[in-house]
């Protein structure tokens, strides 16, 4: 059986582990090793964009990161229930352009028994900036 660690239901301490591991891979940028924290299952909506299951999951990290290059992001705890954890983020990127931009937004998660996440709802906002405006590094 497939268990992502720490399972619902969240503490405190646990939700905020979640976040940590999630932003950790993120940032590493392995579509593989990132797919495999969603259930097979797994329902987006990132920004106007659904995206089912692990495979989908994949193509759509390949495609971002194509365009997002640069990419660092930082995750911040904002509430949990028992299998449901709220986060809000920024992260930058620059385009294929040259042009540097911080994304803002807020992600709701919900998490099946096992620890794997099976819906993933991230509402995102772009916002151009300078290269010397830039907070990751």
């Amino acid at each position: 059986m497939e268990q992502k660690f720490p399972l619902p239901p969240f503490s405190l301490e646990d939700a905020i582990e979640k976040i940590q591991k999630a932003e950790d891979a993120w940032n590493s940028k392995n579509h593989k090793n990132i797919s495999e924290a969603y259930s097979v299952d797994s329902e987006w909506r990132n920004r106007d964009t659904f995206v089912n299951g692990r495979e989908e999951i994949v193509d759509f990290l390949t495609g971002k990161w194509e365009k997002e290059l640069n990419y660092k992001l930082k995750k911040e705890y904002w509430a949990h229930t028992d299998n449901r954890i709220a986060v809000r983020f920024e992260y930058e990127y620059q385009n294929q352009e040259g042009q540097w931009f911080r994304a803002y937004g807020n992600e709701n998660w919900e998490f099946d028994a096992n620890g794997l996440m099976k819906k993933r709802f991230a509402s995102i906002n772009d916002l151009a900036i300078t290269e010397q405006e830039r907070k990751f590094k």
